[in-house]
This record gives structure tokens, C-alpha cells and sequence, in this order.
């Protein structure tokens, strides 16, 4: 069979681990080399004097191995892998076992290498590489038990164990039963109490297996036994942070006292600081970052974002400035915080000339949606719509965005005709799209064009039958209209057992029994939906129903509070209107 596809980039770690003059610095990261499989096999295993059995050259035995070469120097590797498995199962010259091993490797041809790297270990057992190939074509196929004894063996005789079993957590992460990889080693690393590194590859292992508890206990006895490794450090504060987040940042304070060049876990203590929302001293560990590699525009543009947060605005525009400024910055990604930075400040113009200096790469869609953002909040809805138009998607997630917000900027301008007409037309390219159809039908609802609404909304019922949102969509249409009530008091509470902590729904809940007279259990439901969301249009029903069952202040108090907060609404300035002409 082919290679399965998490062995496709096999970064032959366990064969490395001897080689290897560098730590591992990043949390998880696998060793691997830039050189290619055949380089290493070329690097790694040197020619020594090998027993070489007594084979004569015979006509087919020399076609095999011209047809092999052939093959491979044409392209043709599946060809010349099985040649040379051929020959090698023919001759059992380990040298042609080698060669048959390396080509079925290339040609990612799982099976046919692994009966390649057993034969080649079997005729040649003093080969480390053999072995450890065989090991790491194992482990990655989750052959765990056949692995076993080669494994054993492996470590008893590397005078680095440290590293072996570092390599060995690289080959894990491959094995997809989790559970059963977390066992296994588990009894491997028995023997080895004493070595770190056992404990943070069982540590990084139990994570995988879902196994937090175990990953927290065996990262600290990585930790305590070699106290100077930044690794061991890393995971064992990123174990403690679940439970205990001061305790977490003390550890890597305290490392970083005695170690205070070590630049990887500065930098993973600035991140935790930041994840914990403790904004000054990550901007001072990123500045000390910074310190240690000036013009670093990378440092300097996180450095920004965090002064961005904090709402120091003069600060965060000299720090971008800065990153800007720098060698090798990424220009436009600076360019488009700096648009953000002045659209918190309500800057438009300086905001769109950012905004517009980028031509190209991963941030331009983005600036052309703020563009077009601005223009519209500006007034200019044309000129908002032809930027919008202008706009190059990459795929069809941004196609449909597109359509989304030309269609809102009309909404907001009262032009729900237009609006309708745009949903529709993106709904000719894209007709399940669920959001569109979604949003269609409110619009068709606003036209009091209810055959549409209905229409488009029970299509997106039946393309999504668990979307709660369309329920309540057509049950509170028909309350509103006051239609149909018990049919529209299914839909919605259909609606509210998909998401019972949804406002809104929570709101035609207590629409629906005050249609159906029930004001008590109407007024539990605006009461619980109004403190979650004190919306305007929620603030119209709960004084509704507060008015028609007598308690006036108590409902004019809703109103007025609402109407301080939003004075343009026309829901509920109708409703005021109504019982307060």
C-alpha cells in the first residue's frame, strides 16, 4: 500500500537524535534537517566492511538493476523502489537492501519500505541506521508492540538517552491512538526515572492523550530534574497556567532571573503575560525582547498592538511608526493597525490613506472592506458600493462577504428594495448559501413581502435543519402579524430548545405568550430577555406587556430608559407613540 498521509513528510528524528548538536527550542517541535531523505541516508550510513554474500551476475540480475537505476533517473521511483526490493529479496546483499530501503522511503511506499528496512536490518544488524529507520517506520505506522523490543534496544545502547527520547515523542505524534501510544511509553521510559527528558516526552505524550493531569505531574519532573532547561521550564508553566496562572509566570520569572538571555522563554513568558490579559508587563518583557534584537519589526509591531490595546493611542502610533521603519517590516500589515489605530481615534481621512496604501498581499481585502466601511459611515454610499465592486475575493467565503455588507450598507441607508434585490442576486450564485438566504428574508419580511420570507426561510430550514434562528425567524413573523399563533409558538419554541440562552428567542418566547394571553409567563420571559440584552426592540415588549396588565410606571420606566439609549429607534418609539400619544 502507499504511505498513509501522516508518514508522507517522515522527518526521520529517531536516526537524527545520535547526529543532533542542538536542543529542540520551540514547545512540540520536531527535529528535522533540510536535507533530503537520500542525503541522509548518504550522510548518515558510510559504507563499513560488510559480510556480502557469494551471488553471481547474471543476465537477470543485471537487468534488474539497470531497470532500477532507469527508473529512478527517469522519474519513475514507485518502478525503481520495487526493483530493488526485488533484487534485494534476491541477492540479500545488504548494500542492495540499502538501496531498496532508501527508494521505497522516496517513493512513499509504506509497506514495501518497511519489508525493505527489516530485510536490511537483518542482514545488516550492526547498522544503527537500519535499526532506527525500522524503529521510525514503527512507531509511525503505530506498530507499537513490533517496535518494542527494537526501541529497548535502542536506548540501552545510546549513550544519549535524553535525546533518544526526545526523538521518540516526534515519532509518537503520529500514532493515532493516542491512548495506546501514552501506555507504551509510559513503559519504555520505566527504566529511565532519572532522565528528563522522559518525563517531558511522557509529558507532551499525556497532552495528546488528553491526559492534563499526568502531563502536569511528569513536566514538573522534567522540570525539577534539569532546572536550567528552558523546555522543561516552558511545559511545566504551561501545565501549571490551567490551574494556577500566578504560580505559572512566577516559574518562568524566576528562570528567566538566573537565565536572562534565554530569548525563548522570554518570549513565551511575554505570550502568557499577554493571554492572561496582563498587558504592562508583557510590553515590558517584549521590550526587553526588543532589546536584545534591535530592529527586530516583529517585537516592535507586538510591542504596538499591546499599547493599541491598552487604549494608549499616541504610544501605539509612535511604536508603529517605528516598526515601519524598520528593515524587513511587514510594511502593510503595519499600515493597516495604523488605519485602525485612527478609526479608534474616529480619524477617517488619516485612516483611509493607510488604508489605501496597501496594494497587495494578505491585508488587502481586509483595507478595501475597511475602505468601504469608512466611505459608507462618511455618507458616500456610491463611492462605498464601487469599492466593493472593485474588490478582488479570494474564494467564495469572501464572495458571499461581499454581497453581505453591499446589502447592509443599503439597510442602513433605508433602501431595503435594493438590498432585497442584491441578497437575491448572490443567492443566483450561491442559492443554499445559508447566511444570504438568511438574511434575504429578513429583508423580504421588511418589504412585508412574506411569500418570499417564507419561502427562503423554510429553504434554509430544510438546508439546515437545526439553524434555531430560521425557527424563530418564521414563528415571531407570524406573531408579529399575529397570525397563526399556535403554529408560530412551535416554531419558536422549537427555536428555544436549540438555544435556550439566546435573547432573542428568548424574546419571541415572551412574545408568543403574550399573544397567547399568558402575561405572567410572558413577562418571566421579556424580564430574562431584556437582562440579557436590553435591546430596544426588547425594551418595546416588556413595556407592552407591562402596560396591558397594569403596571404603567413600571413599563413607561422601561421605555424612557431605552429610548435615552437609542432615540432613533422606530420599534420602540412606535410603541411609545401608541400607549403614550
Amino acid at each position: 500500500m502507499n504511505f498513509p498521509t501522516r508518514i508522507l513528510a517522515l522527518p526521520l528524528i529517531f536516526i537524527l537524535a545520535a547526529c543532533a548538536n542542538t536542543p529542540q527550542k520551540s514547545l512540540g517541535d520536531e527535529q528535522a534537517g533540510d536535507a533530503s531523505h537520500h542525503d541522509r541516508l548518504e550522510q548518515i550510513a558510510p559504507e563499513a566492511k560488510l559480510d556480502l554474500p557469494d551471488v553471481a551476475l547474471t543476465d537477470r540480475l543485471l537487468y534488474e538493476f539497470l531497470l532500477g537505476d532507469i527508473a529512478a533517473q527517469r522519474g519513475r521511483p514507485e518502478l525503481a523502489a520495487q526493483a530493488y526490493l526485488d533484487l534485494a529479496l534476491t541477492t540479500r546483499d545488504p548494500r542492495v537492501a540499502r538501496r531498496a530501503a532508501q527508494l521505497t522511503f522516496e517513493a512513499h511506499q509504506y509497506d514495501q519500505s518497511l519489508e525493505a528496512f527489516k530485510l536490511w536490518q537483518q542482514l545488516e544488524p550492526s547498522s544503527p541506521l537500519a535499526r532506527q529507520m525500522l524503529v521510525s517506520l514503527l512507531l509511525s505506522g503505530g506498530k507499537l508492540e513490533e517496535a518494542r523490543p527494537h526501541v529497548v534496544e535502542v536506548l540501552a545502547a545510546e549513550p544519549q538517552t535524553g535525546k533518544s527520547f526526545m526523538s521518540l515523542y516526534g515519532l509518537l505524534a503520529r500514532v493515532p491512538d493516542k491512548a495506546a501510544a501514552l501506555d507504551w511509553l509510559i513503559e519504555i521510559a520505566h527504566p529511565y526515572p532519572d532522565v528528563a527528558e522522559a518525563h517531558w516526552a511522557l509529558a507532551q505524550t499525556a497532552i495528546t492523550a488528553g491526559k492534563l493531569e499526568l502531563a502536569l505531574v511528569e513536566a514538573n519532573k522534567a522540570y525539577k530534574l534539569k532546572p536550567d532547561w528552558d523546555l522543561a521550564v516552558m511545559l511545566a508553566a504551561q501545565q501549571t497556567q490551567r490551574n494556577d496562572p500566578k504560580h505559572a509566570t512566577s516559574m518562568l520569572s524566576d528562570f528567566l532571573r538566573a537565565h536572562p538571555g534565554s530569548h525563548d522563554v522570554r518570549l513565551f513568558y511575554a505570550r502568557m503575560l499577554l493571554d492572561q490579559k496582563q498587558y504592562q508587563p508583557a510590553r515590558e518583557q517584549f521590550g526587553e525582547l526588543l532589546k536584545q534584537r534591535p530592529g527586530n519589526a516583529e517585537l516592535a509591531f507586538a510591542i504596538a498592538m499591546i499599547s493599541l490595546q491598552m487604549g494608549e493611542l499616541d504610544r501605539a502610533e509612535l511604536e508603529l511608526r517605528q516598526a515601519l521603519s524598520s528593515k524587513g517590516s511587514d510594511a502593510d500589515t503595519l499600515r493597516f493597525y495604523l488605519g485602525q489605530l485612527y478609526e479608534a481615534r474616529k480619524e477617517w481621512p488619516a485612516a483611509l490613506q493607510h488604508y489605501s496604501q496597501i496594494k497587495g498581499g494578505d491585508r488587502l481585502y481586509a483595507s478595501r472592506l475597511r475602505i468601504a466601511y469608512l466611505q459608507n459611515k462618511q455618507g458616500e454610499l456610491k463611492a462605498a458600493r464601487k469599492t466593493l465592486e472593485q474588490t478582488e475575493a479570494k474564494d467564495d467565503v469572501q464572495r458571499v462577504q461581499l454581497v453581505m455588507v453591499e446589502a447592509q450598507f443599503l439597510r442602513e441607508s433605508d433602501l431595503h428594495a435594493e438590498g432585497f434585490n442584491v441578497l437575491m442576486n448572490g443567492l443566483k450564485r450561491f442559492p443554499e448559501q445559508p447566511e444570504l438566504l438568511y438574511q434575504a428574508a429578513l429583508q423580504a419580511d421588511k418589504l412585508d413581502n412574506h411569500i418570499a420570507f417564507e419561502k427562503l426561510i423554510r429553504k434554509l430550514i430544510k438546508i439546515e435543519p437545526s439553524n434555531a434562528h430560521a425557527y424563530n425567524a418564521l414563528g415571531y413573523g407570524w406573531l408579529v402579524r399575529n397570525i397563526r399563533i399556535p403554529e408560530a409558538m412551535a416554531l419558536v419554541e422549537k427555536a428555544y430548545q436549540l438555544a435556550p440562552d439566546d435573547a432573542a428567542i428568548i424574546d419571541s418566547m415572551g412574545w408568543g405568550y403574550y399573544r397567547m394571553g399568558q402575561l405572567d409567563k410572558s413577562l418571566e420571559f421579556l424580564r430574562r430577555s431584556y437582562a440579557a440584552n436590553p435591546d430596544p426592540e426588547i425594551a418595546a415588549h416588556l413595556g407592552e406587556v407591562l402596560w396591558v396588565k397594569g403596571e404603567r410606571e413600571a413599563a413607561q420606566n422601561v421605555w424612557h430608559d431605552s429610548a435615552r439609549a437609542h432615540p432613533d429607534n422606530s420599534v420602540l418609539r412606535d410603541v411609545i407613540h401608541k400607549f403614550l400619544p
